[in-house]
């Protein structure tokens, strides 16, 4: 009923004394990239020079956000040689400072991301550091880029067995690669959304492998070849140490609340929702709000409960386009029980589900969001399915996670 995604990262059995107090450490889909990222190497310009020309590197191609794959459950990566005509063969060889002083807002330069290395294998070596790069590229056609990318794309898709996956949300990959993709996706989708400066308006460079961008306080367009850059008005983000913008990740509670006797499950209801779909709740942090607090806040607005005990069970990655899905269990209180969907108009239908109900529900083959429920199965109640942190918050509760006795 509730079996663990294969390949899930799961600690090794580890007798420490959080392990024996709390139990083991529960791990979610979009999470555990077999990639270390080695963050402190991206604005080192002979380490990622070295690791796109190695012949072990691996490039994931997305275009518009739909990653290169042999199927629904297995990426498909290319080689170096097969995204040069789209990148160049070397991306990477200038450094920041050559970068800001050669920026040229007309001119269209593809994300290339550095996702990390895979220390399983061992070709490439960098100092002290050593396994295969993995990179992601933009490959969707647009601006200056257009026609060489939609050439680099016809060239891939002609290769046997592969194809760019569609859909919104991909929950069909498995485990590992589905974190690599996550990483991937959030990242283009940040750059993509960030092409302006917050301060002055004006466009933004993305540096350090696709994990920064700049406000350059010079411009190349439209200048005579050979001619000084235009400089750019003045900007507050290029003052002091704060000429910079990172990627964003937006905090979100997904709950699942227990009723006050321990014996049913709230669940929700929206207008998008396959038929018979039911799901936890779930809702944006706020500023100067703790998870406890919101979680109690979005219950009440969302479903009119009132919750009392709350405790954060676990997070999921969630890449459409960057949040972080924080997993809590809460129970609510003996005299808050009652649904109210007037306060906020978000839910069509909220109801409280017993434990076999929720249990009949996850015995039943799963559908994705955008999937269609199969006839004659309009009126059963259905859920998330397991990759899905909804669904994992549902099994923790029905299989006794309140109800266990600290390991001491």
């Amino acid at each position: 009923m509730s079996t663990a995604i294969p390949d899930l990262p799961i600690l090794g059995a580890d007798d420490s004394m959080l392990s024996r107090k709390f139990g083991h450490e529960v791990a979610n889909y979009f999470s555990g990239s077999p990639l270390n990222r080695v963050s402190f190497l991206r604005t080192d310009h002979a380490f990622l020079n070295a690791a796109f020309a190695h012949p072990s590197a691996s490039f994931l191609l997305l275009d518009n956000y739909s990653p290169l794959a042999k199927d629904t459950t297995t990426l498909a990566y290319v080689s170096k040689e097969d995204i040069i005509p789209l990148t160049g063969p070397e991306p990477f060889k200038k450094t920041e400072e050559e970068q800001i002083k050669s920026f040229n807002s007309a001119v269209t330069q593809p994300i290339v991301l550095f996702l990390g290395l895979d220390e399983r294998k061992t070709g490439f070596r960098y100092r002290e550091y050593k396994g295969n790069p993995y990179f992601a590229v933009d490959a969707t056609p647009k601006g200056s880029i257009e026609e060489k990318a939609r050439r680099v794309i016809e060239a891939v898709k002609a290769k046997q067995g592969v194809l760019f996956v569609p859909g919104g949300r991909l929950l069909t990959l498995n485990a590992p690669e589905a974190a690599i993709y996550a990483q991937a996706r959030a990242l283009l989708d940040w750059n993509a959304r960030n092409p302006f400066c917050g301060g002055c308006g004006e466009r933004t460079l993305s540096i350090n492998a696709g994990t920064k961008r700049v406000c350059p306080p010079t411009d190349l367009a439209e200048v005579p070849e050979g001619g000084e850059p235009r400089t750019r008005a003045d900007c507050p983000t290029r003052r002091g140490i704060s000429n910079l913008s990172f990627p964003r990740t937006d905090p979100t509670v997904i709950m699942a609340i227990v009723s006050s006797d321990g014996t049913k499950l709230l669940l929700g209801r929206n207008k998008r929702y396959p038929p018979g779909w039911y799901s936890t709740l779930a809702g944006f942090l706020e500023p100067g709000e703790s998870i406890e607090e919101a979680v109690r806040r979005e219950t009440w607005e969302e479903g009119g409960v009132k919750v009392g005990r709350v405790v954060i069970h676990s997070s999921q990655p969630w890449p459409f386009p960057a949040n972080l899905m924080i997993g809590a269990i809460g129970q609510a209180t003996p005299d808050g029980e009652t649904i109210n969907l007037g306060n906020d108009p978000e839910l069509e239908d909220a109801k409280w589900y017993t434990f076999d109900e929720v249990r009949e529900a996850m015995s039943i083959s799963a559908i994705g969001f955008g999937d269609a429920v199969p006839e004659g199965e309009q009126r059963q109640l259905r859920i998330p399915p397991q990759t899905a942190i909804a669904n994992r918050l549902m099994a923790a509760v029905i299989e006794g996670y309140l109800g266990a006795s600290p390991k001491m």
